[in-house]
Parts: structure tokens; C-alpha cells; sequence
């Protein structure tokens, strides 16, 4: 299988180029990428546990999904591919905000993304994909926020940013 190219971007979000996503990983360069998050009517998030096989952040829990923009995909197009790819299930997806980050793993490589984030509404169970997705569950925003205090080490790095950083748009953002 052919590896999937990632965008270059500036900090403005303007594309510069193309780079297999492990090189761009590699050499820690600014990429477009995507993080989405699904809540219910009780407005709970839907988590995902990464598969145990992840070259990054294996069996640490996470958003919804998480992944890169193809050439030419818009950002909700890209969310809505991944969701489906993912965990099965399309819903309608809005853009929230987007932001920068970089955060180094012990494998030597870097996540260097301008991460849009998204949400989207969604009751049923998901249909998940075992190459991508270990395991799910649904968890009410206060006890992740808890959870993640007394368990930081059980989370991906990016959601625990954008957790911290964007935990009361998240908790003001009810159906």
C-alpha cells in the first residue's frame, strides 16, 4: 500500500507541498491535519482507543478521529472520509477552530500539525475499524476532564491539548 502523503503548510494554513506523512513525522514539519470529535444527546464524547499496531500513541485514547487532508479534500470532506474509515458511521460535521502544535514522541518522531477541529452529533454505536481502532466508549465531558487529570499518561498528546485548552467551548458547544 502506497504511503499517504501529507500537506505542508505555513502558519497561516496556506499549503507548500506535499511529503509522505513519515517523512513530514520525520523531520517534524508543519502538516495540515484534522481532529473530530462526536457527541451524543446526553453530550458525551465519543472516545477511541488507537489500535495496539499505531507506530505513534498505541492503545492511548483519543477523540473521535484524528488523521491527515488529502490534496484537494476540504477539511470536513477529510473528517467525514476518516470517520466513516475509522469508525463507520458518517454524520454532519462543523469546523470549530484549528491551532498549532508540536509534540515529540520517544520513537524520535514529531507531531507538527494545524489541527482543525471539528464536531459532529451522533447517538448509535460505531461499526470500528480493528486495523485503526481498539476500542470506543462514550464519556461525559467532566469525567474525561477528570479522568485526565489522574490518568494523563492514558491519553494522546493532542487530545489533552486540545482538551485543555478548549474544554469549555467544547462543554458551551451543546446540541
Amino acid at each position: 500500500m502506497k504511503e499517504e502523503n501529507v500537506i505542508l503548510v505555513n502558519e497561516n494554513d496556506e499549503p507548500i507541498g506535499l511529503m509522505p506523512k513519515l517523512e513530514a513525522h520525520e523531520k517534524a514539519l508543519l502538516h495540515r491535519a484534522f481532529s473530530v470529535f462526536v457527541l451524543n444527546e446526553k453530550n458525551e464524547i465519543m472516545l477511541q482507543q488507537r489500535a495496539h499496531h499505531k507506530y505513534h500513541s498505541p492503545l492511548l485514547w483519543t477523540n473521535t478521529c484524528c488523521s491527515h487532508q488529502r490534496e484537494g479534500e476540504t477539511n470536513v470532506q477529510a473528517g467525514t472520509r476518516r470517520l466513516f474509515e475509522e469508525m463507520g458511521f458518517t454524520t454532519g460535521l462543523k469546523e470549530l477552530f484549528s491551532f498549532i502544535y508540536k509534540a515529540p514522541f520517544d520513537n524520535g518522531l514529531t507531531e507538527h500539525e494545524l489541527d482543525h477541529v471539528m464536531i459532529g452529533y451522533y447517538n448509535d454505536e460505531p461499526k470500528i475499524n480493528a486495523d485503526e481502532v481498539e476500542s470506543w466508549k462514550w464519556m461525559a465531558i467532566d469525567d474525561v476532564k477528570t479522568d485526565m487529570e489522574r490518568n494523563p499518561d492514558v491519553y494522546t498528546v493532542w487530545f489533552k491539548i486540545i482538551f485543555d485548552e478548549f474544554y469549555h467551548y467544547l462543554e458551551d458547544h451543546k446540541v
